[in-house]
């Protein structure tokens, strides 16, 4: 995979090294890990983050058939799902309360700084049990690993990087060729436009609700060239008064104020968004390369959908994707059998299926069974090659349209990938959404002003070590 420069992320090159190496086993058996025990053992209960509030019954169905079949293997462990979705301020408080299941997920971005905080259960010991401990990125893995050397995380999900998400119908309608969707921003903008002169749907939609906002803000900027922080290796420099930041913010302007083909509100958030575009009430957005699984399991979209995916616009120098990931960990209060579970379930919910055919293909058949998306294209955390070998495993329950996802398959290992901002990065988007909000609800709002101001407050953020 071919990456760009970037001066922004410690992290920025946590991605590259993993797409494309040859790191991981691919052996059938390549994911067990020591037998739990037996039935009759002393009997250990944890609770998991299944799936998204407001999944849906087939969603839910086909989860608890994974559970029941991981109870199967492991009778002396007892799973309990329960509805979660990472926001990090909520987080601090569910800790407090007690609340947290005991595997839950994290974003790449936030591994660092909760394993600074001691807010996450040290499971070097039971990851080194996976006979695959040594497959993983190395330079994915560190984003999970302590300055002691230890294990608190663990790549649990493939990456992503943003993307451009469209109505293949509404193009139609508008006399547009779905095959041949925007390469730019400025035919974002013209087709936008011409989607809403024939339909009267909006023809793009902006999270603005929370720091959802400001993420795909930083995204759209960052594939323009620009960033909103800056690093010498030393020091961190808070830079949201960039030019491609800017230039964003103007467009978005544009598309209310002048052409009319935004959605008009500033009340979407990240399911709110999917919800919309879910319902044929907006035509385009950016979000996470696998958002279709979300579509599928939490919006009912099924296979006759009009769904199509395209790459973000990719404009000049230093221009990338913004990509981001997920992590599992362990609630840092779990005891020493607890964390054992724990880790036998990431292996078996979020990684045999990447690395073991068997579990591949029952979690494949499981999950089409239940009207589940399989086959969503993402960014491999092993290598391509184990990534390739996995979908050739389950290619005959792959029930997602390929077909009308070629415009972002076609280049997908060859997009110049950026990672997200590295110090103070939910305040940071906590920063930029109101500044989106701000140009979606008032005419005559000053981009420059809003933005110096931020950036100043930002940067007071980023000195004080400031992380949710």
């Amino acid at each position: 995979m071919r990456f760009n420069r970037s001066t922004s992320v410690a992290l920025a090159g946590v991605l590259s090294l993993g797409l494309l190496t040859a790191c991981s086993s691919s052996s059938d058996d390549s994911t067990t890990t020591k037998p739990s025990g037996t039935a009759g053992a002393d009997q250990v209960t944890i609770t998991v983050a299944g799936l998204e509030p407001g999944a849906k019954q087939d969603a839910v169905d086909q989860l608890n058939a994974r559970v029941a079949a991981f109870e199967t293997k492991y009778p002396d462990i007892k799973v309990e799902p329960q509805e979660y979705k990472w926001l990090a301020s909520t987080f601090t408080t569910q800790l407090a309360g007690g609340t947290l299941p005991t595997v839950f997920e994290i974003p790449l971005t936030d591994g660092k700084t909760l394993i600074q905080n001691g807010q996450l259960a040290d499971i070097d010991a039971q990851f080194k049990e996976l006979s695959y401990a040594g497959d993983f990125n190395k330079e994915a893995l560190a984003a999970g690993t302590g300055d002691d050397g230890k294990v608190y995380a663990i790549p649990a999900k493939s990456f992503y990087d943003v993307t451009l998400h469209y109505n293949r119908d509404l193009f139609t309608q508008a006399g547009l060729d779905p095959d041949k969707p925007p390469a730019t921003w400025d035919e974002i903008r013209t087709d936008a436009k011409a989607i809403y002169d024939a339909t009267g749907v909006p023809g793009y939609g902006m999270m603005a609700l929370d720091n959802a906002g400001g993420w795909q803000l930083t995204a759209a900027a960052y594939s323009r060239g620009g960033r909103v922080q800056t690093t010498d290796g030393k020091t961190y420099t808070a830079t949201l008064t960039d030019p491609a930041v800017k230039a964003q913010l103007q467009w978005l302007k544009d598309l209310r104020w002048e052409d009319n083909s935004i959605y008009p509100g500033a009340d979407l958030g990240w399911g709110d968004i999917n919800a919309a575009f879910a319902a044929g009430q907006i035509a385009m957005f950016t979000s996470g390369s696998d958002i279709y699984n979300a579509l599928v399991e939490n919006n009912g979209v099924t296979a006759d959908f009009p769904y199509g995916l395209a790459p973000i616009p990719v404009e000049g120098a230093d221009a990338g994707a913004l990509t981001g990931g997920t992590f599992a960990a362990v609630k840092v209060d779990a005891t020493d059998a607890e964390k054992e579970a724990a880790v036998k379930w990431i292996d078996f919910w979020y990684l045999s299926p990447l690395l073991d055919q068997t579990q591949a293909v029952d979690n494949a058949t499981t999950r089409a069974a239940a009207n589940q998306a399989v086959g969503t294209p993402v960014l491999p955390i092993f290598s391509r090659d184990q990534y390739e070998l996995s979908l050739s495993w389950v290619k005959d329950q792959i029930n997602v349209p390929l077909d009308h996802m070629k415009p972002y398959t076609d280049v997908m290992f060859d997009q110049p990938l950026v990672g997200e901002p590295s110090r103070s990065t939910q305040p940071t988007y906590g920063l930029l959404y109101p500044i989106v909000q701000a140009v979606l609800t008032d005419k005559n709002a000053d981009i420059d002003a809003l933005l110096a101001t931020a950036n100043t407050q930002d940067q007071a953020l980023i000195d004080q070590g400031k992380e949710e």
